[in-house]
């Protein structure tokens, strides 16, 4: 590492071969920094799970730009970075279509009945296949809760599998064709229910029992917004009364999980959060977190920034 290159260090794993093109030869990238190379970094890319605190901040009193994968910042201290003019980067595009492929992947896993069938298979019950209803998305109705990027995608692939799209949006009206502004009417009309809306006070828990109870009966839950939109006591009793036929998550709170008995229910699938992080999704997301960290060092403006005033 050249001593007169500004360091950008990495919190949490980060591909070198993701980001050092695009940062350039100008820039020494460190991928799992010690306490003196984080004293003179003057840039970091931060994985979802890495804490960016004031604490943090203290221990890099150089920096001047964290770009974080994704868009999440519940682990970023946005006011103690803007009070010390360090530039919070997001990157909100290059996980989007990857997202709202595993929405649909989990849901088809769900609908199709995958995981009991594959059982029946598995254990030599081959006579018992017709006991499995299997169910379909064509025809079906989607109610999509956040109307950003992307439950934006997952309403353009629900269009092609033949789904009616409703949305509701709790920050911004989704457009007329497709908005539902009463939250109670989205959950009883919908056959599959999928979570995008950022996690904040007014959302959290956003899922409860009250809501379920709206929900129509044998509907599919799925969640790859934030874990903490749901209640997952009021899931479970959800599923155990039938209002529920299937639940999908690929994001928890905290993460990773403590065990719930959730998790040992047979119609809920839960792969760890992967669904933004196929090849594609990840090369994408750690350049743009890179381009972002490069612009502010240059002094360009980064093109998704979560502070700025």
């Amino acid at each position: 590492m050249a001593a007169d290159r500004p360091v950008v260090v990495a919190l949490g794993p980060v591909d070198p071969a993701l980001v050092a093109g695009v940062l350039g030869d100008g820039v020494s990238f460190v991928a799992e920094p010690s306490a003196e190379q984080l004293a003179v970094a003057v840039g970091a890319i931060a994985r979802a799970d890495a804490v960016v605190d004031a604490e943090f901040f203290d221990r890099a009193p150089r920096l001047r730009v964290v770009a974080r994968t994704g868009v999440g910042v519940d682990l970023v201290d946005l006011e103690a970075a803007s009070a010390r003019g360090i530039t919070v980067v997001v990157t909100p595009g290059s996980g989007t279509r990857a997202v709202a492929e595993g929405v649909l992947a989990l849901a088809l896993h769900l609908v199709k009945r995958l995981g009991p069938l594959t059982d029946l298979v598995r254990d030599g019950r081959w006579a018992g296949r017709g006991q499995v209803q299997v169910g379909d998305l064509d025809g079906a109705t989607i109610g999509i809760v956040g109307y950003g990027r992307i439950g934006r995608r997952v309403g353009e692939l629900a269009t092609a599998f033949g789904m009616r799209v409703l949305a509701h949006d709790p920050f911004s009206p989704p457009p007329p064709e497709v908005d539902c502004p009463d939250l109670g009417s989205l959950a009883a009309a919908s056959d599959v229910l999928t979570l995008h809306a950022p996690l904040t006070d007014q959302t959290r828990h956003l899922v409860d029992r009250a809501f379920l109870a709206g929900v129509r009966r044998g509907a599919i839950l799925v969640n790859c917004g934030r874990g903490g939109l749901l209640d997952l006591d009021a899931v479970l009793a959800a599923l155990k009364a039938g209002r529920l036929a299937g639940v999908g998550l690929d994001v928890f709170d905290p993460e990773p999980p403590p065990h719930h008995p959730l998790f040992d229910h047979p119609d809920v699938v839960l792969p760890p959060p992967l669904m933004g992080l196929t090849r594609r999704a990840t090369a994408a997301t750690f350049a743009d977190a890179a381009r972002g960290v490069a612009d502010v060092l240059a002094g360009r403006r980064p093109a998704a920034v979560a502070n700025a005033s």
